[in-house]
């Protein structure tokens, strides 16, 4: 069997693989993840998980090297990760009321076979108030998050509720990861 490699620095990813009992290394892929306007976001999602699939790929050959990369949609329009406090309030502003979408990218790469797919969660947030924001901001839980927000973490106060799959929301679609898997002869120890 060969060995999987986690191409993310993502702890939420980590801790999803670890939780079904995935025998895993990580090694981060440092990639440019500036993308087209005119994508789809679908698109988008998977060319950056297979954009970091085949960076962690072109130096382990013998591995299955799994890429996954998770964004945020607004109105068909792409949201990413705040840029700082004043970004993260605009985002969470955005967001308050509203259905968005969550798309996760997942490639599963190896020597013989490359698997590529996204799954796409639609989540509703409840109206929030301004004072709602401001103690959310200052929890410091926003800045590393795709639309300001972590749904595994104190951010799911402000969910109101979700369509499809949780852990897509989190960064990771685990059940359809681990099929995914299979093909390349990956199993969960338990």
């Amino acid at each position: 069997m060969k060995p999987l490699i986690l191409a993310s620095s993502s702890p939420r990813r980590k801790e999803l693989l670890q939780q079904v009992h995935f025998d895993f290394s990580i090694q981060t892929s440092e990639v440019d993840e500036q993308l087209d306007p005119d994508w789809l976001p679908e698109d988008a999602v998977k060319h950056l998980s297979k954009k970091k699939a085949e960076a962690v790929f072109s130096t382990n050959r013998e591995a299955v090297v799994l890429g996954a990369d998770t964004i945020v949609v607004v109105d068909g329009v792409i949201v990413g990760k705040p840029s700082n406090h004043a970004a993260a309030k605009e985002m969470l502003q955005t967001l308050s009321g509203r259905n968005h979408q969550v798309l996760s990218g997942v490639t599963i790469l190896s020597s013989e076979n490359m698997i590529s797919f996204y799954n796409e969660t639609n989540v509703s947030m409840y109206e929030l108030s301004p004072k709602e924001i401001d103690r959310y901001l200052a929890t410091g839980e926003p800045f590393d998050k795709a639309g300001s927000y972590g749904i595994q973490g104190i951010g799911a106060t402000l969910v109101h509720s979700i369509q499809g799959d949780y852990y897509s929301v989190m960064g990771l679609p685990l059940a359809q990861t681990t099929r995914a898997l299979s093909a390349f002869s990956i199993y969960p120890t338990y």
